[in-house]
């Protein structure tokens, strides 16, 4: 696959912050369309997940409901690339998540970050949502044990995501980290586990990775990070 030389990975902050604790608002979500019109990402506080598809950005809170979002949104974490598939898989039978992931690493570079879109139809697909915090916050690991979970079956729609290679592990999270969003725009989240029953993959590598920091936050900057545990928290989480 040929990289295309313009094409980068534009990322406010880092998850391994995000688990840490580090959950403000430190960026306007809207933002993130300067830099691209697909991607991924959260609220501040961790608030739900937040699917960036066609330009639109989209959150699901952890009552399971789905909206569009204004663009003046605080957030703590989002990655964005501007989507043109190099690669393209039609799947014409039923497969696993990790099937198709391990399709996907066939064709794609390990030392890469890659942009994943995949649309079709959905046998099975399991979602949670990270719930609202106040501070002071909880590390993200504690979030998670009392996360909402969503199930739906035979859903049409978008799988949209990142696989970052292991060298990046911290800044992100290395393998892949998936959102979903339906089709009628009523069912998304973080994706847990999923069955596709037909649909097309769609890929993009990236010649660059875009890290933006914020640097107006005195929490980001005084606080230092335990990278080691964080690097253990993202792998449960994920």
């Amino acid at each position: 696959m040929k990289v295309k030389n313009k094409s980068y990975l534009y990322q406010h902050g880092t998850l391994g912050g995000l688990m840490q604790d580090l959950m403000d608002g430190t960026e306007q979500i809207g933002k993130m369309l300067e830099y691209g019109n697909f991607g991924i990402g959260t609220l501040a506080g961790s608030n739900g997940e937040v699917i960036i598809l066609d330009g639109e950005i989209y959150h699901v809170d952890e009552s399971g409901k789905v909206q569009v979002l204004q663009g003046n949104e605080g957030t703590p974490y989002a990655a964005v690339v501007d989507f043109s598939a190099a690669k393209h898989l039609q799947i014409s039978q039923e497969m696993t998540d990790e099937e198709v992931k391990n399709h996907v690493l066939t064709e794609v570079s390990p030392n890469l970050f890659s942009a994943v879109k995949i649309h079709g139809v959905f046998a099975k697909m399991y979602v949670r949502v990270a719930p609202k915090q106040e501070k002071p916050y909880p590390k993200f690991i504690e979030i998670i044990q009392h996360q909402p979970e969503f199930q739906a079956e035979d859903i049409s729609g978008t799988i949209v995501g990142f696989f970052t290679p292991l060298l990046f592990h911290g800044a992100a999270a290395a393998g892949f980290h998936l959102h979903f969003i339906s089709d009628d725009r009523t069912f998304a989240g973080h994706v847990l586990d999923f069955e596709v029953a037909a649909g097309e993959v769609e890929l993009m590598e990236l010649a660059e990775f875009r890290q933006h920091f914020p640097i107006d936050n005195q929490d980001y900057l005084q606080r230092e990070i335990d990278v080691a545990k964080i690097a253990k928290d993202i792998e449960s989480a994920e």
